[in-house]
């Protein structure tokens, strides 16, 4: 699968959730430090870089301006409008452009692949704190865990993950997948 695909699917499933925030925004999530609206305001956060980072921008020029609490009166439609510019920055980029991150360049496949796997896992973090069906797009889960079984070890270094979770030997690849990422599922 694509990494524009990967990223479309769980883009999707992040959305669905948000669309069911509306009146939780201070819900508990699993990241012990944001609640509902901060969770959401991360990925607005993260949608809004990337446009700019696809385009081929660096993080100094990007600077400080997506900083803060970017959510407004309407977290939805702030949402939504941050989702599809990152959406069609994911599907108009060359998969083998260098983007430039913090960790050095990568190609924007990469990238893509990494913005998806936020996406997908905290689309079960914002199930979670809502009471909502917490299944994830099965493809999706497949790809990103293919992709972050070998890539996991780099993300622990710089600090963007915490420590594995254990799950059983019997364990499905969703579950498989959001221990890697730190979460008891």
């Amino acid at each position: 699968m694509q990494a524009a695909e990967i990223y479309r699917r769980a883009s999707a499933d992040f959305a669905a959730r948000v669309h069911l925030a509306e009146g939780r925004w201070g819900a508990p999530t699993p990241c012990p430090e944001w609640d509902t609206r901060a969770l959401v305001n991360h990925l607005v956060n993260e949608e809004r870089w990337t446009p700019p980072l696809l385009g081929g921008a660096t993080i100094e020029e990007v600077g400080d301006r997506f900083d803060g609490g970017l959510l407004g009166a309407d977290p939805i439609a702030t949402f939504d409008e941050a989702a599809a510019a990152a959406l069609a920055a994911v599907e108009a980029v060359d998969p083998e452009q260098p983007v430039h991150l913090s960790f050095g360049d990568r190609p924007a496949r990469e990238y893509v692949t990494q913005l998806a796997a936020d996406h997908l896992v905290h689309a079960w973090d914002l199930a979670r704190a809502l009471g909502e069906d917490e299944k994830l797009d099965a493809g999706a889960v497949d790809a990103v865990l293919a992709w972050f079984g070998p890539t996991q070890g780099l993300y622990r270094e710089i600090g963007v993950i915490g420590p594995e979770t254990p799950v059983g030997a019997d364990a499905s690849a969703q579950d498989r997948l959001l221990a890697m990422f730190g979460r008891t599922p």
